[in-house]
């Protein structure tokens, strides 16, 4: 495992450019299974999930050349073949289970390991995913510590599912199987997050017919089959947040670059709760403070300020944890609540080691009184990414030479997110666990 060292005290200062979202980049390479022509993605992150993706389309066949400098990655899957006596999907990636629908639609079969799993944010099931197969008319079995999917026909057939909650997954599996099915399927309580409506855009570049993106009810019309396409990736919006959010909690101001300021307004408004003011000019975007970092008080008398985050359009449960942090180095008190994952707020305990109070209230909510003394400290990081990003910045506020241990989660979804705040002053290493 990986730690980060970090020198904090110093304001961070300058413009960066984000990387793609993990969190569209990984369905949208599942969905290019779906065809047989030719794909080209521009802005593709070097990170851990997308080089077990391609390794798994060179070992199906697939033609795969991606240069990471560049950005650039040309997948080709006219010759690929698979064979569920063989081929394993990787148990250790949630994102393989987004592979089964492109396997049903060229294979009629789809082979996926028993535990599938990501960031250590509660219970992941994948039960969803199981009843959505089911209903496009696949079968599932268990079968010697795996489940193993057929289709009856060779084809997956339309259906109309309204799901118990908008899981984000669930919604592009569904979309992944409905885009060729035969006939038109409805999805009630989809999830509507950045990144699923980016998602939803490349599967239109294929071919896709979908209607209703970005809103609760999905209507997909199966088509015969799907073509090629060239396609960039948006800026994640949570890195933008996370380096707006570095601005702010250091005392600096940070542009980014971000071409989607229309999903930012309940982001803006969050920012202004901690006193931190967000200007979108000229596709930038960047952090203004109008002095020390101070939670707003409610016009209600004897309310605590609050952060509720929930499925889109909420406040996505993913920047929780970069707002906790703006909330214990805030003047005043600030109730934090994750509707989502159980579980989730467990590591803000390792936030006293810094000298921070953050009240632990139950599994879903904590409580912040910020403004305290701080110190660094060495800090122990979940497997949860923002969480390992939230303990990071954190140390960049407070002066001295602070340690992130088993920080590696954030190399998952940035994998230069240390070298590219030194771009912005800031003095962060990776070292080695001794």
């Amino acid at each position: 495992m990986s730690d980060l060292i970090v020198h904090g005290g110093n304001p961070l200062r300058g413009r960066i450019v984000p990387s793609a979202n993990k969190n569209a980049v990984l369905p949208i390479l599942c969905a290019t299974l779906l065809t047989r022509e030719p794909v080209r993605l521009r802005g593709i992150t070097e990170i851990t999930d997308v080089k077990k993706i391609l390794e798994i389309f060179r070992m199906l066949g697939s033609v795969v050349e991606v240069d990471y400098a560049t950005g650039i990655l040309d997948v080709h899957h006219r010759d690929t073949r698979f064979d569920e006596s063989v081929h394993r999907l990787p148990e250790e990636m949630r994102s393989s289970i987004m592979l089964v629908p492109g396997l049903l639609a060229r294979f009629g079969v789809a082979r996926i390991e028993n535990d599938v799993k990501g960031c250590s944010l509660g219970v992941r099931e994948i039960d969803p995913h199981v009843e959505v197969f089911e209903r496009f008319g696949g079968q599932v079995e268990r079968s010697n510590g795996a489940l193993v999917i057929r289709t009856a026909d060779g084809r997956l057939h339309a259906s109309r599912h309204w799901m118990d909650y908008a899981s984000v997954t669930t919604t592009e599996n569904y979309v992944l199987c409905a885009a060729l099915a035969h006939g038109t399927s409805v999805m009630v309580n989809a999830a509507s997050e950045p990144h699923v409506q980016e998602f939803c855009q490349f599967m239109q570049r294929l071919g896709a017919h979908i209607d209703g993106v970005g809103t609760s009810t999905l209507t997909v019309h199966g088509v015969e089959r799907l073509g090629g396409c060239d396609f960039t990736f948006a800026e994640d919006f949570h890195e933008i947040v996370t380096f707006l959010a570095l601005g702010a909690i250091t005392g600096g101001e940070v542009s980014v670059k971000n071409s989607t300021p229309e999903q930012f307004p309940l982001l803006d408004r969050t920012f202004g709760k901690f006193g931190v003011e967000i200007e979108h000019r000229d596709g930038w975007s960047r952090n203004i403070n109008h002095g020390p970092l101070r939670v707003k008080q409610p016009f209600t008398q004897n309310i605590l300020q609050k952060v509720e985050a929930a499925p889109w359009p909420y406040l996505p449960a993913d920047l929780l944890p970069i707002f906790i942090t703006l909330g214990v180095r805030a003047e005043g008190q600030c109730l934090f609540w994750n509707k989502v994952y159980d579980g989730a707020l467990g590591w803000t305990s390792e936030l006293s080691r810094f000298g921070a109070h953050a009240f632990f209230a139950d599994p879903h909510r904590i409580i912040t009184f910020g403004g305290k003394p701080l110190q660094p400290a060495s800090v122990e990081s979940p497997y949860i990414i923002r969480a390992a990003i939230a303990m990071l910045m954190l140390a960049c506020s407070i002066p001295g030479v602070s340690r992130i241990r088993q920080a590696a989660p954030v190399k998952r979804a940035h994998p230069r997110f240390a070298e590219n705040i030194t771009l912005l002053g800031a003095r962060v290493d990776w070292v080695d666990e001794a």
